[in-house]
């Protein structure tokens, strides 16, 4: 006999600083048990505030966290691109969710609140950038309207083997 998880509300709002371990706790899972990111090595706090330090309240550059009961159980950022300035209407999406609470609606709760700043912002183009095989954020994508542009093949080396990387695209307006 399974026991089901009782699934408890969870907050979405602004990230901030004291959200740090949180965040960085659940980053790390990801880096040491997925290939979804190509950090290989876990992370600290203090490494991550260069990270979290390219946030601002307002901008392009935003991140959201979906919080329960004093638990990061998710964040989803928008961040730069690239660095030359006739990028700046362009901004690459991220999203992460506790692996116990994926298919409980935070992702789908993280993603509604960040598309709906951004389109107070400049922004023309979000893209993500998702190492496959990984159903669950291909499935969420393409949820929000965004479309398969390109395969970048065996860009990543991950766990002993090549990881591709399909890129996704969404206009904004």
């Amino acid at each position: 006999m399974s026991i089901a998880k009782e699934k408890k509300p969870f907050v979405i709002r602004p990230g901030h600083v004291d959200d740090m371990l949180g965040i960085t706790e659940l980053y790390n899972d990801y880096v040491t048990n997925t290939i979804v990111t190509f950090d290989v090595e876990p992370q600290t706090v203090e490494s991550r505030m260069v990270w979290f330090n390219n946030f601002k309240a307002t901008g392009p550059h935003r991140l959201v966290v979906a919080e329960e009961d004093g638990l990061i159980v998710g964040y989803a950022s928008s961040s730069l691109l690239r660095p030359r300035v006739a990028y700046h209407t362009s901004v690459e999406s991220a999203i992460y969710v506790r692996r116990d609470h994926t298919g409980w609606g935070v992702g789908r709760a993280l993603y509604t609140e960040l598309f709906s700043i951004l389109e107070q912002e400049n922004v023309h183009r979000i893209y993500a950038a998702l190492a496959v095989p990984n159903p669950e954020s291909v499935r969420i994508h393409k949820a929000f309207g965004f479309k398969h542009v390109g395969t970048f093949h065996e860009v990543g080396y991950k766990f002993d083997c090549y990881v591709d990387v399909d890129w996704y695209e969404k206009g904004m307006g």
